[in-house]
């Protein structure tokens, strides 16, 4: 569902020098700081997860963040279906959780 080539085309990030994102120490938290808002950041951290990118920040998360995640879930074989029904499901609970609009009494 996801097309790499589509995606990248909305990331916040494709604007910036990709240097920037490969950084390494407290430059790290300026990095993160592109992907949040970005419209694709799940896409971005799900394709970088997958492919065990090892270098740069994706989807918000710094390499060490990944490979902890990655050694906390060793079972999960495909981070993009999980992070895509992980979405959906958020989704619908906030559509479920959303208060009914105010009628006005006449």
């Amino acid at each position: 569902m996801w097309d790499e080539a589509e995606w990248g085309g909305r990331a916040a990030c494709r604007g910036t020098d990709p240097e920037g994102l490969f950084v390494e120490g407290a430059a790290q938290n300026q990095a993160k700081g592109v992907c949040s808002g970005c419209p694709v950041r799940t896409e971005c951290l799900a394709h970088a997860l997958d492919q065990r990118i090892e270098h740069g920040v994706w989807g918000g998360m710094t390499e060490r963040e990944r490979r902890a995640l990655l050694r906390r879930r060793p079972l999960v074989t495909s981070w993009r279906s999980l992070l895509e029904a992980a979405r959906i499901e958020h989704e619908r609970q906030r559509v479920v959780a959303a208060p009914e609009p105010a009628t006005a009494v006449g």
